[in-house]
């Protein structure tokens, strides 16, 4: 469990100072938030069958304490059973938000199916080999099941990830879903069509200067070392190393929780640690192409430590999974992988060096890895889950484009905190992989991504909508909160965003719509949430940090209903 945020990150409201309080205590947190679920079962779902697993513990520099639970059923882990408890400064209960809106109620936990039929099913359907299995009580739908959670390794093709979660019925066989379990850059629909147009991406690379010279440490081993690099995207850049002898150094930084890049080597490797580590006699790395391996190690260490830097500096968050733990990549993963992702099961990012058909280059770019590591952030919070998956691999729903949306705002959110100018910020995803449009996605006016048709606004389409033609919705409303309506120049581009409601909307900055937003996502958010509850869990948000009263909390209200989100569509559940 992740100990209590309790700093106040960048950008936040200040609040009048307030008497010292005690030392926050999270077993006593933990305790009254589960006691609290239990007492309120009306509101929290919670049963006396039921079981409560700590994910996650934070309290809010205002007082408030938010506890995220995984439950159990009878001793078996529920799918779609993810609750958050809210508790007041004195640890009173304030209310709950939980994914599945009925008590969960299976007749019986005992299987019809043994475990390795489950196996067998499941591998034949997602053609691969079953690897763990579990029984689980899935309660997605409307009655929960028995069922059996398999996961199934070397499934589809490495471009893709090659893991996935199918989970199958426990009494009929049949296959309920079947889940990726990367969250892939380029989408199996995005790769179609980009090779159906065949469509060739130009990177804009970067040509760097020349390493300058490195500045080894000084006396014993291992020490840090300061380092540089020349990039495939992102220009010169510093890197912190760790040096294990006079003339030896390991892309390792070890102020950043030992984030490391190694090589995969061309290989679908499954866990970090059976890559190779990249080493430099003189801590000069890369020469900013292709050919030399380390290049792309560069801008993937440059990513996962600008990325740490981007959480640690904004939200006083401490690593991906807020354990101190620095992030972790693979480049040079799988043969001809034109792809990128965060891969749960290796807790690390993976690069490929391209298919050699529509990408040419290593898919290391900046707001790539930013997109792709706040997946990770994503899985450790909310965990956003597609409403469904086809045989592709696409995945759909509004939960899973507010997956997509949110590492896309996030993703933009480590380019302008590292303000590279070599990799200048913007509101743009995948601008310097070199397709025909210009950029991959965009939060200003999302429609202008014709190769995945993503929406401006929000309609009863979006139910089941592909996750990257969804996220339009979510990534407009940030921007709207953030930058405002109409045209308008930041930082050299040149945006001009629209309003379903024809309406004017005044951004408060992107400073203050990162703090809401993620505030929104780590305290108010479960794995089934939609864009009307994303609505509300953003105003609640607004409201902790900067009042109800605020002209924060008018502009969030503003902007959601400019992309046609408002209390009054909100579906009947």
């Amino acid at each position: 469990m992740a100990g209590p945020a309790v700093a106040a990150p960048a950008g936040t409201a200040k609040a009048p100072a307030a008497p010292a309080a005690s030392p926050v205590s999270p077993a006593d947190v933990v305790k009254a938030a589960r006691a609290a679920a239990l007492a309120h079962t009306k509101d929290t779902g919670v049963a006396a069958a039921d079981t409560l697993k700590v994910k996650d513990t934070l309290v809010d520099p205002e007082g408030k304490r938010h506890v995220r639970f995984e439950r159990t059923h009878q001793g078996v882990t529920v799918i779609g059973g993810d609750l958050v408890v809210h508790l007041d400064a004195k640890n009173a209960y304030l209310g709950a938000t939980r994914a599945t809106k009925r008590q969960v109620s299976v007749p019986t936990v005992t299987p019809k199916l043994t475990a390795p039929q489950a196996a067998a099913k499941a591998a034949a359907s997602a053609g691969g080999t079953a690897s763990t299995t579990e029984l689980v009580v899935d309660a997605r739908t409307e009655d929960a099941v028995l069922a059996y959670r398999v996961t199934v390794t070397g499934s589809r093709d490495a471009e893709a990830g090659t893991a996935r979660s199918v989970v199958v019925d426990a009494a009929s066989g049949k296959v309920i879903s079947s889940t990726p379990h990367s969250d892939a850059f380029i989408s199996p629909k995005l790769r179609s069509t980009l090779r159906e147009r065949g469509q060739k991406a130009a990177p804009r690379t970067t040509r760097p200067a020349t390493p300058g010279p490195a500045k080894p440490a000084t006396g014993s081993f291992p020490a840090p070392a300061n380092g540089t690099g020349a990039s495939i995207f992102a220009g010169s850049v510093p890197l912190i190393t760790t040096q294990t002898a006079k003339s030896s150094f390991t892309l390792k930084d070890p102020g950043r929780g030992n984030a490391e890049t190694r090589n995969a080597g061309k290989k679908e490797l499954e866990a970090f640690t059976a890559g190779k580590a990249f080493t430099d006699a003189d801590n000069k790395w890369g020469n900013g192409t292709a050919a030399d391996s380390a290049s792309a190690a560069v801008d993937a260490q440059y990513g996962i430590t600008s990325t740490f830097d981007y959480y640690k500096k904004t939200f006083a968050r401490n690593g991906i999974k807020n354990d101190g733990a620095g992030p972790r990549a693979l480049v040079h993963y799988g043969d001809k992988v034109g792809n990128a992702y965060w891969s749960p099961d290796c807790a690390c990012m993976m690069y490929g060096d391209g298919d050699g058909e529509t990408f040419k280059q290593p898919l290391v770019a900046l707001d790539v890895t930013g997109h792709e590591l706040s997946h990770g952030v994503i899985e450790a919070t909310a965990n956003f889950e597609p409403t469904r998956v086809d045989e592709a691999g696409n995945q759909f729903g509004e939960a899973g484009a507010l997956n997509e949306s949110f590492a896309d705002i996030f993703g933009t959110g480590v380019e302008f905190a590292t303000n590279n100018s070599a990799n200048p910020p913007n509101y743009l995803l995948g601008e310097k992989l070199g397709l025909q449009q210009t950029f991959l996605r965009r939060l200003d006016k999302p429609s202008l991504d014709v190769l995945e048709g993503t929406v401006d606004y929000w309609d009863e389409g979006s139910y089941d909508r592909e996750v990257h033609a969804g996220s339009g919705v979510s990534s407009h409303a940030f921007y709207l909160l953030a930058e405002g309506s109409g045209k308008k120049t930041v930082g050299g581009v040149t945006y001009d965003s629209p309003t379903h409601d024809g309406s004017t909307v005044t951004g408060i900055g992107r400073a203050k719509s990162e703090q809401i937003f993620y505030r929104a996502l780590t305290r108010y958010m479960v794995s089934t949430t939609d864009f009307h509850e994303a609505r509300t869990a953003t105003l609640q948000a607004a409201a902790d940090i900067y009042g109800a009263t605020s002209t924060e909390y008018k502009t969030v209200d503003k902007a959601w209903a400019a992309v046609n989100v408002t209390e009054a569509n909100t579906p009947k559940r």
